[in-house]
This record gives C-alpha cells, sequence and structure tokens, in this order.
C-alpha cells in the first residue's frame, strides 16, 4: 500500500539559484535553469553525497564527522520571505541573502511541511523535504548590509518561516516556471518524545 499521499497542493519555481562561492560568502546567484543530479544543484557548493556534520547536528555527531548530505537543496517561498520582510519592517528580503536555491511560490506554510515529503516537478525531478532550515547568523549579517541595524531581527523574525532543506531522490532538469505536486507522508504526532 502507498504510504505517500499525492495531494493536490503544488506550485511553481519562481527562481532559481546557485551558490558557488565559499561558505563564507552566503550569497547565491540567480540562474535560468541547472541539471540536479544525486548529488544535487550542479555547480552548487552544498552538491555532494555526503558532507561534513556541523552544528545544526553537533548533539548527534562530533562536528567536522562526515555523514549523509540531506541539506543539499534549500527551499524557501515567497509567501514566508514576505512574512519575514513585514515582521522585520523591511521592504524585501531577497533570496540570494539566504544562501537560497530554490524560491517556489502557491505552497502554504512551506516551512511546515512534514520532513518526507516529495516535490515532484513537472520534468520528473523529485525531491525529498529532510527538515525546517532553522534561521541563523549569516543571513542576518547579510540582511544587515542592506538594512542596517535591522539584521539582528532576522533569527526571531524568520523561525518557521525559513523554509525546507532537501534531497534529490530522482535527477532531472530544473528551470524557472517548472510547476510541481506535493506528495506527505501521514502526520503522526511521536507519542514519546
Amino acid at each position: 500500500m502507498p504510504i505517500l499521499i499525492k495531494t493536490a497542493l503544488g506550485g511553481k519555481l519562481e527562481s532559481l539559484l546557485v551558490h558557488r562561492e565559499s561558505h563564507y560568502n552566503i550569497d547565491s546567484m540567480k540562474v535560468l535553469s541547472a541539471a540536479v543530479s544525486f548529488e544535487g544543484i550542479e555547480g552548487d557548493s552544498h552538491a555532494a553525497l555526503t558532507r561534513e556534520s556541523c552544528v545544526r547536528v553537533k548533539q548527534q555527531y562530533p562536528v567536522g564527522t562526515e555523514i549523509r548530505n540531506t541539506r543539499q537543496i534549500s527551499i524557501v517561498s515567497v509567501e514566508e520571505l514576505a512574512k519575514i520582510a513585514e515582521a522585520m519592517e523591511v521592504v524585501k528580503i531577497q533570496p540570494e541573502w539566504l544562501g537560497a536555491n530554490l524560491v517556489i511560490e502557491g505552497v502554504p506554510d512551506l516551512t511546515l511541511l512534514p520532513p518526507s515529503s516529495r516535490m515532484i516537478f513537472s520534468s520528473g525531478l523529485s525531491l525529498v523535504v529532510d527538515m525546517e532550515n532553522a534561521p541563523c547568523k549569516y543571513p542576518a549579517e547579510r540582511i544587515d548590509q542592506h538594512y542596517p541595524g535591522q539584521g539582528k531581527y532576522f533569527i526571531k523574525c524568520a523561525t518557521g518561516l525559513r523554509g525546507v532543506t532537501a534531497w534529490v531522490e530522482r535527477e532531472g532538469m530544473i528551470k524557472v516556471g517548472d510547476e510541481f505536486v506535493l506528495h506527505v507522508p501521514p502526520q503522526r504526532l511521536y507519542p514519546h518524545a
């Protein structure tokens, strides 16, 4: 029996960005299309089958431990970026400042998508949502360069709105304007946590 449920929800890719720099420069750059392999978006600095563990998983592994790369792609939404900007009282938050790869529109509450949800694109490309992407200081510092004194509010204002990370389940091409459909697993609360 299939466990993933194809929903009537979906959206389209509004922007596609690639992060080609080191981790010290968070900015990603807009492109019109890209090949996506099992390692991630070709040419992106986060593309790899494995990665070194970081502070986000320091309770599970010592920092620097080689682990599976489930943070291949960073996804944000037009709607949630607008909510963050409004809460921060700034004109706009650019996805480049967050190091985002995909900016989608049409999915309500993107950051609340359950882990293991699939985004199946019209090209056949399939991305698996790993988990919420928690806001951190690096985008806050970048935002502060554009809105002096406002960056300090990013973490508070972006909590629950920062988007999700994903990994590639099926390879394919992706381009601005592509549409996708969401497939979600059953949503149950684990009573023992």
